[in-house]
């Protein structure tokens, strides 16, 4: 385990490294006004002497060594245009809690959801809970997100009588966000487990026990559920990642002081040393998610060696 654990580390530090380098090439090639408020009333000696102290007139390989130089002593450096000079990691300090708790809650309510639905549908093939769970993923699937987001948001707030607007306060403008942030991995959940619990059914072990007298619901909890589970697991990690990716629209939508609006402002304003600090970080979330994935999956099934799987994910 622990070769493979330091071959996923290696490979994963160099596949962050390639994305931070794009990232930092590509920032670089956006024209130099959006550095700076009122460009067009700045004197060029101010100009040339602000782009001189932000190392901007140095060639791009020696920006680029200097980047990760300072990113290898945990300085992700300051704002330029959000907060102009204050430190990334002060100002992710304040944001990161409340993304990462309203996350956690929606994978939670995903979980939870979306397990017992996936299992409905397989055990009631062609049944009303197959055909609601079709539907159900079919319009996540094949909808905009961002069609269903602000239909959720109009109709949820008149039906719960809240504001469209989130307040950290009330607990009532929570749950509107947090449902829209669990919909997509509902969905993915409860298709695959489907398939995977349609395929188990179909084995031997399952016909052996029916047989032997076995109760269909006992076969289906500790048997098929169990083993259908496990493929399933090594992806539930990574999910965050999505979780987060989808909570930049909607953290926008309900106006919540979080990382997701943040990363649409910085972004919009141009300041490039908040852009990589927020790309490292979602790429940083993808990685880890992939390790534990595996390693979730050696924990729920015992015969998966991760040394043999060495040349597989």
């Amino acid at each position: 385990m622990f070769r493979y654990l330091l071959k996923r580390m290696l490979t994963s530090l160099l596949t962050l490294a390639i994305i931070l380098t794009v990232v930092f090439i590509l920032v670089r090639q956006m024209p130099i006004e959006g550095y700076f408020d009122n460009f067009d009333k700045l004197d060029d000696a101010v100009i040339q002497a602000s782009l001189n102290r932000m190392g901007l007139r140095d060639p791009i390989l020696v920006q680029l060594k200097d980047f990760f130089v300072r990113l290898f002593h945990g300085d992700l450096g300051t704002s330029a245009r959000y907060s102009v000079g204050v430190p990334i990691t002060s100002i992710i300090a304040r944001k990161a809690p409340l993304s990462l708790q309203m996350g956690l809650i929606s994978m939670a309510v995903s979980l939870i959801l979306g397990l017992p639905l996936g299992a409905a549908m397989a055990r009631s093939r062609s049944g009303f809970w197959d055909k609601f769970g079709t539907a159900f993923i079919v319009f996540v699937t094949a909808v905009p997100a961002a069609v269903y987001y602000i239909y959720i948001q109009s109709f949820g707030s008149s039906i719960l009588g809240v504001s469209m607007l989130f307040s950290q306060n009330d607990w009532r403008t929570w749950i509107l966000p947090i449902l829209s942030m669990a919909m997509g991995n509902t969905a993915y959940y409860a298709m695959w487990l489907r398939r995977y619990m349609v395929d188990e059914m179909s084995k031997d072990y399952v016909r052996l026990a029916t047989a032997k007298g076995v109760k269909s619901q006992e076969i289906t909890m500790r048997h098929v559920f169990r083993n259908s589970f496990v493929p399933m697991i090594q992806y539930i990690p990574t999910s965050l990642l999505y979780t987060v990716s989808g909570s930049i629209y909607i953290e926008s939508l309900y106006s919540i002081p979080g990382m997701g609006g943040l990363l649409v402002d910085v972004i919009t304003r141009q300041d490039n040393p908040m852009v990589q600090a927020l790309v490292m970080i979602y790429s940083c979330i993808g990685i880890v998610g992939m390790i534990l994935g595996d390693l979730l999956m050696v924990v729920m099934d015992p015969r998966i060696s991760l040394s043999r799987k060495e040349s597989g994910r």
